[in-house]
């Protein structure tokens, strides 16, 4: 209906006026009459103010010759203007160096190696240790306390942490981790690494030296790649998620406290879900196997009692924890964790 009025009204007041009247589009009218086009679209005419193919000739003289070879088309062209020539705008000079693929970065651009994926494999306690450091806030804006936390990331245990003030220097962070590997007792020589950010105090001379004279390996996180060091990341979750993790810290001596407390009941008493839901420590320092014999008695007993509250089969402790890896090496990629 609309369409037949339409063809009674246009040849009264024109195609215009009956689009205008209807609030129909002109071009969706004349799309709409025209029907499909087959074939390759027609050429777009060369418009009547193009450069003659002599005028591109003589601007690409001018941007090829010596002169003017290495210079960017905005400064031949102010140039070419200073001296009272006007051979083109600047527009139209990248616009033809463009289409005869010149247009391109000329300068010797920075290159930088592709950064090498750390893969670390700990099979055991004492194999890989994981360093990073978070910020916490002080009493005041603008006031920050650094905390320096070790992970061993097969056992989840934290062998060493730190409070200190923001801005000490590497030296501190230097005899904090000769205090832990002595104290940690004896490692075997060449067997640990420490894995880290490549914060100043990991990267500094006197931490390559310390590790080097202790016979400790060391690696470094890809730059902004998290996933380098999923261990560390993990724990600072677990601390800050906590629910006494507090807005501010009232002193330095307070956090230090706040941290002592965390620390040993996240070593001691925090079931970690990684390691089958035990304590750090337990796998650590090897009670596990003890501690699953113990959970399988207990739950024997629960199932000799009401086999019936066990639909599918009897129940069993989580299996203890297997290899831990950064970036699972291709050579055990596919072997699941026992």
């Amino acid at each position: 209906m609309i369409e037949a009025a339409f063809m009674e009204l246009e040849p009264l007041v024109g195609t215009k006026g009956a689009c205008h009247a209807f609030g129909r589009s002109r071009a969706s009218h004349y799309r709409r009459t025209r029907g499909p086009r087959l074939g390759p679209p027609r050429p777009r005419p060369t418009p009547l103010n193009a450069l003659s193919p002599e005028e591109r000739a003589a601007i690409l003289d001018v941007l090829h010759g010596e002169r003017f070879v290495d210079r960017a088309p905005a400064q031949v062209w102010a140039t070419l203007l200073d001296e009272g020539t006007y051979l083109g705008s600047e527009s139209t000079m990248y616009r033809l160096l463009r289409a005869d693929g010149e247009l391109r970065e000329r300068r010797r651009q920075a290159t930088h190696p592709p950064r090498t994926v750390p893969e670390l494999v700990a099979a055991e306690p004492n194999r890989v240790w994981s360093y990073d450091a978070t910020a916490l806030r002080g009493p005041a804006r603008g006031i920050w306390y650094d905390l320096f936390v070790m992970l061993d990331i097969f056992s989840r245990y934290s062998p060493g942490w730190l409070v200190v003030e923001r801005g000490q220097d590497a030296r501190v962070v230097r005899d904090w981790i000769e205090a832990i590997v002595a104290a940690s007792g004896p490692i075997e020589m060449g067997l640990l690494n420490i894995h880290a950010d490549r914060g100043s105090a990991m990267t500094s001379k006197v931490v390559a030296v310390l590790l080097a004279d202790l016979h400790i390996g060391r690696t470094h996180s890809r730059p902004h790649v998290s996933n380098d060091n999923p261990y560390s990341e993990a724990a600072f979750k677990t601390l800050k998620y906590c629910p006494a993790f507090p807005e501010r810290f009232g002193s330095l001596q307070d956090a230090r406290a706040f941290a002592d407390e965390f620390f040993a009941a996240y070593n001691h008493h925090h079931r970690h879900s990684g390691i089958g839901y035990h304590t750090p420590a337990s796998v650590h320092f090897g009670t596990a196997a003890a501690v699953r014999v113990e959970r399988a008695r207990v739950l024997d007993a629960a199932y000799a009692a009401h086999p019936d509250r066990f639909v599918n089969k009897p129940p069993v402790p989580p299996q203890l924890p297997g290899p831990a890896w950064i970036n699972e090496p291709k050579e055990v990629e596919g072997q699941s964790i026992a």
